[in-house]
């Protein structure tokens, strides 16, 4: 592989040129190893702004759309983010970078307990690791200032709006297999405020206010 801090550095240029604008996204984009997420057989694709599969039928997203999704949670470090799919982590890495607290839910244990034991290695400690339906979100550790859904349902699931702390805001993929949409969902004083970003792929959100697993 090349070497990596270039690699770093080219990533972030690409995201730049592709209208990324918050420094505090791009320099933990910058200063996060997403060679440590991916399979070994994929390394030398590591930096690429692809989306890449991990096993289980899941995939690390595209570079792009971690940092887009990232930056539209508008985060200033002092808040609490709920992550639905832990999937490889490295979503979870760059929100630990940038919140106060992460608590992220998987329903796949041996993709949890992989980006655990990585995140680990890389010194991350303010992430808490859940096993579940994340589409349920979890109603102790909340209310959350910001949520994050890492995989597509056919609308926001209520459970997660209503653990949603008022003035906060839930990025998501929201639609079915020929259409997604990834939108901002806002809880103000006057009601919902939904606002779409562009169009994207995700792969299904499984749970009880997703998609049946049998879909």
């Amino acid at each position: 592989m090349t070497n990596i801090p270039d690699l770093q550095r080219q990533l972030r240029d690409t995201l730049e040129g592709r209208g990324i604008t918050d420094p505090r996204v791009l320099d933990a984009i910058e200063e996060t190893r997403r060679d440590r997420f991916v399979p070994e057989s994929l390394q030398d694709a590591a930096y690429e702004d692809d989306a890449l599969p991990i096993g289980a039928g899941q995939t690390i997203s595209q570079p792009y759309i971690v940092a887009l999704m990232t930056q539209e949670l508008q985060l200033d470090g002092s808040q609490t983010v709920l992550e639905i799919g832990t999937g490889s982590g490295y979503q979870t890495a760059i929100l630990a970078r940038l919140a106060r607290h992460v608590v992220t839910i998987e329903r796949i244990e041996s993709l949890s307990a992989v980006a655990r034991r990585v995140l680990a290695e890389l010194g991350v400690a303010n992430v808490e690791y859940l096993i579940g339906d994340g589409t349920l979100g979890n109603p102790e550790r909340g209310p959350y200032d910001r949520v994050i859904v890492t995989a597509s349902a056919p609308a926001v699931p209520e459970p997660l709006y209503t653990q949603l702390k008022l003035g906060g805001r839930i990025v998501a993929p929201v639609g079915d297999d020929s259409s997604q949409d990834l939108v901002i969902l806002e809880k103000t004083l006057s009601g919902r405020k939904l606002t779409p970003l562009c169009g994207c792929r995700f792969v299904k959100l499984i749970g009880q206010a997703g998609w049946a697993a049998t879909e």
